[in-house]
């Protein structure tokens, strides 16, 4: 196990990179402490698996260092940083049997057959696959191979960090809550150092103790779950996590105040300086809500999902979503909105620019 240290990493897929664009991976600074769950987050191109690769050595980064444990392993070979890494389709031998398969990693590296044999079981009982160790892998169903994938990366007690890049890209949908379950549950069993790559914010966020979101080669922003729920640092993280995505309005700032359609928004706090920067109020719809008075509205359309329902309206021409646990709406309805002022904040160029209210 090992924390992981990435200093001033940057990286152009160009020979001779001139401007912010040529970089695939802007300036990175980030620590992931020994043990934890973590998450790389963001849409396909943003260079999630562009920084996995260069961690695990397959990659090097045209600036920076990478360190474990406060070693530089920058211009370490991939078979000397001790990692393990399950990509999004299953590497396995089909012509193995399931026990043969996990043990491979351990015999290749000398184990003892004793040892061998224990590790084998305890991984396969915590897949649930005990109870095919002697089957061939070729005719098992590909959640199954995918897990025999991620067997091979966790048998292994000596590595340093375990990296999955995508890995249930082919499972079945109705199998994927249960393997991300028990992705969770193993990483508690064993406390090895994980590091997750996904586009989906249902695996990032069900997974990672801390997740990283990124955009365009950047981090955007780093926190739990609920941290970027509740507090998106960016519209970006706003939008991205959550269904339906947060909220993102024009508005006018003047005199330290927000102006929506005209009418004053109540913040969760002071308006930074935002002097000559493009203004937006950022609300989830989980903070919106249907009141007697309030900005006007008009529904569109409303979607029962069971739970709630996810009110679509407009306020003049731009869409606000709303949430209800009611669901009489019909479109063209008249309504009220009002923002919850602790969870409404003034984003300038997409950034946070409202401070936290003073208890």
């Amino acid at each position: 196990m090992a924390k992981v240290t990435l200093k001033n990493l940057r990286h152009s897929y160009y020979p001779n990179p001139k401007k912010p664009e040529d970089y695939a991976l802007k300036e990175i600074d980030l620590e992931w402490q020994d043990g934890g769950a973590y998450a790389l987050l963001g849409p396909s191109g943003c260079g999630k698996s562009t920084l996995l690769n260069i961690i695990s050595g397959l990659l090097q980064p045209s600036e920076g260092q990478i360190l474990f444990d406060d070693t530089d392993v920058t211009e370490t070979e991939p078979n000397a940083r001790n990692i393990a890494q399950i990509f999004q389709f299953p590497v396995i031998y089909d012509t193995m049997t399931v026990y043969n398969n996990l043990a491979f990693p351990l015999r290749n590296r000398g184990v003892e057959e004793a040892r061998v044999d224990q590790r084998v079981r305890e991984i396969a009982e915590m897949l649930e696959l005990d109870d095919m160790l002697d089957q061939r892998a070729s005719g098992l169903t590909p959640d199954n191979k995918q897990k025999i994938s991620m067997g091979r990366g966790l048998v292994r007690d000596d590595v340093n960090v375990i990296m999955f890049d995508e890995p249930l890209t082919v499972i079945d949908p109705a199998l994927k809550w249960k393997l991300r379950s028990k992705l969770k549950e193993l990483h508690q069993k064993v406390n090895v150092t994980m590091i997750y790559v996904t586009h989906d914010q249902t695996e990032a966020l069900t997974f990672a103790d801390q997740v990283v979101v990124m955009q365009d080669g950047e981090i955007v922003q780093i926190g739990t779950p609920v941290e970027l729920f509740e507090r998106p640092a960016h519209t970006f993280v706003g939008h991205f996590i959550g269904s339906p995505g947060m909220n993102v309005l024009p508005c006018e700032v003047r005199d330290g105040a927000a102006y929506f359609d005209g009418q004053k928004i109540a913040l969760e706090g002071a308006i930074g300086d935002v002097a000559g920067a493009k203004t937006e109020i950022g609300v989830r719809p989980e903070f919106v809500s249907i009141a007697s008075t309030g900005l006007k509205a008009t529904v569109r359309k409303a979607t029962n999902i069971g739970r709630h329902t996810v009110v679509e309206a407009r306020v003049g021409d731009i869409k606000v979503n709303a949430v209800s646990d009611k669901d009489n709406f019909e479109p063209g309805q008249e309504i009220h909105l009002k923002f919850d002022p602790a969870k409404t904040r003034v984003y300038a160029d997409g950034w946070i620019a409202t401070d936290r209210a003073v208890p």
